[in-house]
């Protein structure tokens, strides 16, 4: 089954261009939500992923879709503020693991509820139906793209 032709394909319509759009506009809220409590997105992003037992760089910036470099940055400005932490590996020195100092998981919960009530409004006028096949169809999509990548 052909979803697109060249008659149909247009920005509007496609949807490369309203992901892009969609995490533009997602992370400028998400900046305003965080900045309350002295962060970025992509810091509580950061932190919210370490949280959920993602505890390497290279790991984390695969799923955030940073290079590393920008994610080694990110890491520096949360060690800096005392929110993150590097502990080499026990068992293979040569890695280092992230975890969120007791600041920084206070830090991450009070944004995460933010976050939440951002997320809230933005689906106000959404059925729960809609709010659930949305999120169904994004993770096939993720799905989908993984195995492509």
């Amino acid at each position: 089954m052909s979803v697109y032709t060249r008659d149909t394909f247009f920005p509007d319509t496609s949807i490369g261009y309203l992901l892009r759009a969609s995490h533009q506009l997602g992370y400028a809220l998400l900046d305003r939500v965080c900045a309350d409590h002295g962060i970025t997105g992509i810091q509580w992003s950061t932190m919210i992923a370490i949280h959920f037992g993602m505890t390497n760089c290279a790991a984390l910036a695969r799923d955030l879709a940073h290079d590393k470099g920008a994610m080694t940055r990110v890491i520096d400005v949360l060690e800096t503020k005392g929110l993150v932490q590097r502990d080499r590996d026990d068992a293979d020195r040569r890695l280092v693991n992230l975890s969120l100092t007791q600041e920084g998981d206070a830090v991450a919960m009070r944004c995460r509820d933010g976050v939440i009530a951002l997320w809230n409004a933005v689906l106000a006028d959404w059925s729960a139906d809609e709010a659930a096949s949305l999120i169904a169809q994004l993770q096939k999509l993720r799905r989908t793209l993984e195995h492509f990548a």
